[in-house]
């Protein structure tokens, strides 16, 4: 075996390795080739070879990383911003994001919100109102979405 045909054969089986724990993006999974010394032009084979063989899509990754982080319960500023680190496209992510039609940012920080303002019971409401606003923005829900459920429930 050549040594170019050596170094795909270890790029690669370090990739499924990777792959084996959890979906990663294109961009990802280059870095952490990367970081093992691995030739770009290696990288570059692997992720075609991983691409054409359908064990890498972006898409599929941004789905998936989008419905795990909507369970925590997440907000969709963190998670795109997730998303972005991770090296998704933009355009992949906006496509992703757009076909959440059951998911209501209302109703998920209205119940975060209840559910922390009872256990912060004892203190004075500035304070625990800028608690949990900073608690949901942590979580990467929109400050007006944040401010006007406080504000209802604080009146």
């Amino acid at each position: 075996m050549n040594k170019r045909t050596e170094s795909f054969a270890k790029a690669r089986d370090y990739a499924f390795f990777l792959l084996k724990f959890r979906l990663r993006s294109e961009n990802e999974l280059a870095g952490r080739l990367k970081l093992k010394k691995i030739p770009a032009e290696t990288i570059k084979e692997v992720i075609s070879f991983l691409k054409e063989k359908r064990f890498i899509d972006d898409n599929v990754f941004a789905r998936a990383w989008i419905n795990s982080r909507l369970k925590k319960p997440f907000g969709l500023r963190r998670i795109k911003q997730e998303l972005r680190q991770k090296g998704v496209d933009k355009e992949i992510i906006e496509a992703q994001t757009a076909k959440l039609e059951d998911y209501s940012e209302g109703k998920t920080v209205l119940d975060l919100a209840k559910g922390r303002l009872n256990r912060i019971k004892g203190i004075d409401q500035v304070s625990s109102k800028r608690r949990v606003y900073a608690y949901l923005a942590r979580r990467g829900f929109s400050p007006e979405v944040i401010i006007d459920t406080l504000n209802q429930l604080c009146r």
